[in-house]
């Protein structure tokens, strides 16, 4: 039985050491989409620092059409917070890319294009801040790879890497967030599908596969196992070559 409130706990005395060791006194940056990971982190690291140690940033790309999530729940914790809209950057970058390449780029490089320059945004705020970035995806995307490469995967401590997608829903409500965000359908907020969408099964699906692992349907029993194989680089360090000096 998963007790929320003992791996919320946990998680906070985590962070607290983390950054005991790492970065004594140092702010904890969160890029803030609205949704209940990002919530989550803020929500574990103003428990665990205390909310002048926690700086919340928001990122839209150009319009978001729920960027008042994020900041009602910046609100609600009462952190500080930036707001760097990275629409000119995207434009001007894709546009560079696509004269180079001299055709469009691929639907993929427009996708993940956002969450890395999302990420340049947080470290730049970050080291103007004395801080530390925030990795907010969980045990469930990082199983099947559902993220970007030193986009949102990338960052310097990651509270919700082992806890999946129900367990993470479970810690927000016993730190008191807003049911709505924590509860918000999932969605990577770029191509205008949920995740489930996307990943073709479900997080509960999922998440007791990972727990348990028992899957009824074959087919998606292998259509995860897919992608937990193809995508296990990610979570990886870049390998080296060892010269054996």
């Amino acid at each position: 039985m998963f007790d929320a409130k003992k791996v919320k706990d946990a998680c906070v005395q985590w962070i607290r050491d983390w950054f005991e060791e790492n970065g004594p006194g140092c702010n904890a940056v969160i890029g803030i989409s609205g949704g209940k990971d990002s919530s989550v982190v803020a929500g574990l690291c103003v428990e665990a620092l205390g909310v002048d140690r926690v700086i919340g940033v928001t990122m839209p790309n150009g319009i978001q059409p729920d960027i008042d999530d994020s900041i009602r729940l910046i609100n609600h914790l009462g952190i500080r917070r930036y707001d760097v809209n990275i629409g000119a950057a995207y434009d001007a970058l894709m546009a560079e890319v696509e004269r180079k390449l001299g055709h469009e780029a691929s639907a993929q490089t427009r996708i993940n294009m956002a969450p890395r320059l999302r990420m340049t945004a947080l470290y730049a705020v970050s080291q103007s801040n004395n801080g530390r970035v925030a990795n907010t995806c969980n045990l469930s995307e990082d199983w099947v790879g559902y993220s970007t490469r030193y986009g949102d995967a990338a960052g310097d401590f990651s509270p919700l890497g082992g806890l999946t997608v129900q367990e993470v829903v479970a810690v927000g409500k016993v730190l008191g967030l807003p049911v709505d965000l924590v509860e918000k359908t999932p969605s990577d907020g770029l191509c205008g599908k949920t995740d489930e969408d996307n990943l073709g099964f479900t997080y509960a699906v999922l998440d007791r596969y990972i727990r348990t692992g028992v899957c009824e349907d074959p087919d998606t029993k292998a259509l995860i196992d897919r992608k937990h194989a193809m995508n296990l680089f990610k979570l990886k360090p870049i390998p080296h070559f060892d010269p054996e000096i």
